[in-house]
């Protein structure tokens, strides 16, 4: 038994690529729109063409396929098998026998396997690395891959003190028994509910208005899928932005667009531009 299904088995680890696979069961081409469209929005570029772009933590494979769609030449690794199964999915669906996007199995943890990968123009690991069980040494190794003036773009869960603990105390829960997974869902899929309720309610819209938008104003992603992946997803660590710029600021990054949640759940979004080449 490898590291990762010890981890399964354990309780340590959610099963991300199980529930990937299932996504890409109501992924269509309204979706990969809605993942390129993002990828441009916060690289404030129109196309890809010519670049190098990394996919560290590669999931369902969607945001490799949208850059591959973009132009750029792709190369996508998870930790998690089936996630790299869904990755090779999306590529045999889209992308036969391309030589321009290559997928693997590997930790963004493992240092000299890391090293192997270098003069990225993009990194992008969007909610990985705040899964990888040891989350500064995982933002440490995602800027090494970078080409001078490369962008790192990541997106790491948002520090709010004990909510983030309370919540970490439900992820360990839900991976821990079947028990757990059963109550976690419940009470999760209660709290979001009445969340979502009570925001369409408070600006006068119809309800669960916010539940039918979800996929336009979420880069073309799953409520369902993504609830599940809040409820099961651990290890779980977060930070806060001043945490991640300072920690890229000491290491000649700069920081070029950031997206904040404004203390509510969910991910902070970054791009950040390497000056220096490591």
């Amino acid at each position: 038994m490898n590291e990762h299904a010890q981890d399964i088995a354990s309780g340590q680890r959610f099963e991300f690529g199980e529930n990937w696979s299932r996504f890409l069961q109501c992924l269509d081409d309204d979706r990969i729109q809605k993942a390129e469209d993002s990828l441009r929005h916060m690289l404030r570029v129109e196309t890809l063409e010519g670049k190098r772009f990394l996919d560290m933590g590669s999931g369902s494979g969607l945001f490799s396929l949208a850059a591959r769609r973009l132009g750029a030449s792709v190369v996508s690794f998870d930790y998690d098998p089936q996630s790299v199964a869904c990755t090779r999915e999306l590529k045999q669906r889209y992308f036969e026998d391309d030589d321009q996007w290559e997928i693997s199995e590997g930790s963004v943890l493992d240092t000299e396997w890391m090293a192997k990968f270098s003069g990225f123009d993009i990194v992008y690991s969007w909610g990985v690395l705040h899964h990888t069980g040891a989350m500064w040494t995982a933002l440490e190794n995602a800027m090494r891959p970078l080409a001078k003036g490369g962008s790192l773009f990541i997106a790491i869960y948002n520090d709010q003190g004990w909510r983030s603990k309370a919540w970490r105390f439900l992820k360990k829960k839900y991976c821990g028994s079947r028990f757990g997974k059963m109550w976690v869902t419940a009470l999760g899929s209660a709290y979001f509910m009445l969340v979502c309720l009570k925001e369409d309610l408070v600006r006068f819209r119809s309800p669960f208005k916010r539940y039918r938008e979800y996929k336009d104003k979420n880069r073309g992603m799953s409520i369902f899928y993504d609830w599940i992946d809040w409820f099961g997803g651990y290890p779980f660590e977060v930070a806060s932005p001043t945490e991640l710029v300072d920690f890229y600021t000491d290491r000649a990054c700069v920081l070029t667009r950031i997206v904040t949640m404004g203390g509510a759940l969910g991910c902070n979004e970054f791009v950040f531009r390497k000056e220096d080449a490591v």
